[in-house]
């Protein structure tokens, strides 16, 4: 039986999705708890031995769904940026040191099927808030399960209709910096299926110059059963994005004028002049097919292929790719007794493949020059991976697994004008070597309310192919794969007759061969390996209900029969204390710095106050310390805080469903950088975030 709690419970910092699982019969508990994914475990999450941040719809919609960042970033030890509109840049535990922009080291499952590409790459700008019905985040090395990637793994499933429920919603959203907003869904389900259909646009003048964005995106889902044992899900995405690139500024520049884009030099034109964008069209068709075999026996297949088209041009090239892929993923789960006690296995594999048609021109304001350079990339990569779930006596639960994981790239350059007297035409193969990487965590439930947990894990993250072949024609055929070990221990659980939640978590994360960023003076991004890295932190997630309050007629108790009201609140916070080991460039000792562009501290904390009558409130306010923008230390972006809040009436009146909705962001109007550029050549580390803006919409739905 699944179970989605009502309201938000704020926990990591907010409820957990419920998915379908098989009941944890182990301990009884006092009330039902929403399961996770996990490691494929689908336990609940006091019985999942890791550090999972779970969001849930309600958590997306406590904010104003123009962009993601504001509701990842209440996941302690998370870091969603911006670095222009749209152009999202993720850090989990500090995974952001290698990402100038995009989503690396990090692998996500959209529905199921690998949404990060074959060379290690996840374009979660494709994605629209409202799409989103959960959103999963295990936090460190998650490759005993889900391949390469030292960051984690995040787990995402779109929304969907209760059973017994269909009904059409239409939405518009206005606010400052010429924000609009249009949505549209129709959805129904069934007890034994779905189908959704969701479409969002939104356009934006941008808050700087250069920082228009427009974005369509298309997401159908359905699911049925053909027979009692099996499941078919079937998904579509199609993503029509086009951004502008302000730019980064130098401290000067920031402080005289936020609201500006790069400005032209006398060596370098401006991205203005150069008409600097991000354009893609992306479609990706998936499937998943569930077979029961028997109650204890059980497989999972998905099959997926996506097509890409991306138009880039920045200060001297303009970028035209044309990317294919496609993958498959297959998982055998079994559930026996071992000396009376439950054990579950898993294992299966997964692989994909790639092919990179990328040409590199010169930009001539916007408009494609002479050809720079062609090249075509194949990228294969696949893991086998098995992991064993035993119930030991006195409420232990062992967890241990492993993959094996290979990645290879193929480069034929096809022309090379960037290289005067290079052969016209060329091959590089990288073939990084098989690398197994265990898991093992031991888990022991204290009460049937709270657990502690202690892990061990490898990973490894070769290089994407943006790392290996930058935009200034070279290939980085030196560049390593990274390699890290992480330990673990946390507990979570609940306090004060379970109004108060409660999740912390302490590691260590060491790391080897480093991959580190820096930009020259044309502002193209490069990489390179640096030595090792220690990376310690500890998160914590609290909330609970301050009060509760009861419905005062059976006319509302009936309306709010499952909605909880009252006022909650919630905190997270994390502290890192991240320092580079052995590190020489160019000369320059940096051992025993702090680990550039990763904030030592980072709070979130909020309120989500309702009542009977439908009117709601959700003020929240974030803080991010002081962090360094260069590897020596010498430069660094001051700490801010920042306020918001979201409000409205919700209200259903017989089968309308109406929600009227207004918020506010950065009230205090502070000036800050969101997606620092690390390492920027010039000193032009600066993005300045918008300052104060609101917005204000309505919902309208209908039950059909």
């Amino acid at each position: 039986m699944s179970y989605r709690y009502a309201a938000p419970l704020l926990l990591l910092p907010v409820s957990a999705f419920a998915q379908t699982a098989a009941p944890d019969t182990t301990r009884a508990v006092a009330l039902p708890e929403a399961t996770v994914t996990g490691y494929g475990q689908q336990l609940p999450l006091r019985r999942t031995a890791a550090a999972v941040g779970v969001l849930s719809a309600a958590d997306f919609d406590r904010f104003g769904q123009q962009a993601l960042t504001q509701a990842v970033n209440t996941l302690p030890g998370v870091r969603l940026e911006e670095r222009a509109t749209a152009s999202y840049r993720l850090s989990v535990r500090g995974s952001t040191l290698r990402s100038p922009f995009g989503v690396r080291n990090v692998k996500l499952y959209y529905e199921g099927l690998p949404f990060t590409d074959a060379s290690g790459s996840t374009p979660l700008n494709l994605l629209d808030p409202a799409q989103i019905g959960s959103l999963e985040v295990l936090k460190g090395p998650a490759a005993s399960v889900y391949g390469a990637g030292t960051g984690g793994a995040i787990l995402l499933r779109n929304r969907r209709p209760e059973a017994g429920s269909a009904r059409a919603q239409v939405g518009f959203t206005a606010g400052s910096f010429g924000l609009r907003r249009y949505t549209a869904t129709a959805e129904s389900g069934t007890t034994t299926g779905y189908v959704r259909a969701q479409y969002a646009r939104q356009t934006l003048d941008g808050y700087r110059q250069q920082s228009a964005l427009r974005r369509d995106v298309l997401a159908l889902d359905g699911e049925f059963q053909p027979s009692a044992r099996q499941t078919v899900a079937l998904h579509g995405l199609y993503s029509d994005i086009n951004y502008q690139l302000p730019g980064g500024l130098t401290r000067a520049q920031f402080q005289a004028d936020p609201r500006q884009a790069r400005p032209s030099t006398a060596t370098a034109p401006g991205t203005v002049a150069q008409r600097a964008y991000y354009a893609s069209r992306t479609l990706l068709l998936g499937g998943t097919h569930e077979f029961r075999f028997t109650p204890r026996l059980s497989s999972v297949a998905t099959l997926y292929g996506t097509g890409s088209v991306i138009r880039t041009p920045f200060l001297v090239d303009f970028e035209r790719n044309t990317r294919l892929e496609t993958g498959t993923r297959v998982a055998l789960r079994y559930q026996s007794r071992l000396a009376g006690r439950v054990l579950r296995l898993q294992g299966g594999a997964e692989a994909q493949a790639g092919f990179l048609s990328g040409r590199s021109y010169q930009n001539r304001a916007g408009q494609t020059g002479p050809l720079r350079y062609d090249d075509e990339i194949k990228s294969g990569t696949g893991f086998v991976f098995g992991q064993a779930d035993y119930e030991l006596p006195a409420g232990f639960l062992l967890t241990a697994g492993a993959s094996y994981s290979r990645l290879r790239y193929d480069v034929r350059r096809l022309l090379d004008a960037t290289r005067p007297g290079t052969p016209t035409s060329y091959a590089v193969q990288r073939d990084f070597r098989p690398v197994v990487s265990p898991r093992v965590a031991l888990l022991k439930e204290l009460t049937p309310q709270i657990s502690v947990y202690g892990s061990v894990s490898r990973g490894f993250s070769p290089p994407t192919t943006e790392e290996i072949r930058p935009s200034d024609g070279s290939l980085n055929t030196d560049l390593q794969a990274e390699r890290g070990t992480s330990y673990e221990v946390g507990t979570r659980g609940t306090l004060l007759n379970q109004r108060l939640k409660f999740d912390v978590a302490a590691y260590d994360f060491r790391l080897r061969q480093t991959i580190t960023t820096f930009t020259t003076d044309q502002g193209t991004s490069l990489f390179r390996n640096a030595g090792t890295t220690r990376q310690r932190g500890l998160e914590v997630a609290l909330s609970g209900w301050l009060w509760e309050q009861k419905a005062s007629s059976r006319k509302l108790q009936a309306a709010n029969a499952a909605v909880q009201t009252g006022l909650r609140a919630f905190a997270t916070y994390a502290y890192n204390h991240y320092r580079f080991g052995s590190y020489e460039s160019g000369g320059q000792d940096f051992s025993g710095n702090r680990l550039t562009g990763t904030a030592p501290h980072t709070l979130t904390a909020g309120l989500d106050f309702s009542q009977q009558f439908g009117f709601y409130l959700s003020p929240t306010v974030s803080h991010q310390a002081r962090i360094f923008l260069n590897d020596a230390n010498t430069e660094a972006a001051p700490g801010y805080w920042v306020f918001g809040a979201r409000g409205g009436w919700r209200r259903t009146l017989g089968r309308l469903e109406l929600d009227v909705f207004g918020g506010l962001d950065n009230a205090t109007n502070r000036r800050y950088s969101l997606g620092n550029d690390l390492n920027a050549f010039g000193g032009r580390y600066f993005q300045p975030a918008p300052t104060r803006n609101g917005y204000g919409g309505v919902l309208l739905g209908w039950k059909l």
